[in-house]
């Protein structure tokens, strides 16, 4: 079986959705895991260790906003990349999203071999010293 692209992690209250990024990026050979809410993903993060997070801004109990805003703020979760794939396509929105510090912004309806570039090109640029940690996880480098 050939190696995977990188772990994303997939957050969006919408089951329909989550599955169709999910099911786009396994497709694409990513190693896919879901969140259902920003709470989720926060619980789950550090143990699924992923290369990027896709992340919905409109959702119960922890909205995006505030869920992009705590990864990077923890040390532990600083470095890995963020796109927004939301309705919410206000410049206001772009703008506080670049704010935060997100890697990159997808708008709603959007299209999958967009969405699929973006993953794959911030899993690309996985940082120096994640990369690092990962050879020391016994974690496969990355191209």
């Amino acid at each position: 079986m050939a190696e995977a692209l990188g772990r994303v992690l997939v957050v969006d209250d919408d089951e329909v959705i989550r599955q169709l990024i999910a099911v786009n990026l396994t497709l694409e050979g990513f190693d896919v895991a879901t969140a259902v809410d920003g709470q989720d993903c926060l619980d789950k993060v550090t143990a699924i260790d992923p290369d990027v997070i896709t992340l919905d801004v409109m959702m119960p109990r922890l909205d995006g906003w505030v869920t992009a805003g705590q990864l990077r703020r923890n040390p532990q979760t600083s470095n890995i990349r963020v796109v927004l794939i939301t309705a919410r396509a206000q410049e206001d929105d772009k703008s506080r999203g670049r704010e935060i510090g997100v890697d990159a912004y997808l708008t709603k309806p959007f299209d999958p071999g967009e969405m699929i570039r973006v993953v794959r090109e911030l899993a690309a640029s996985v940082p120096a010293d994640q990369a690092a940690d990962d050879a020391a996880e016994g974690r496969p480098e990355r191209a």
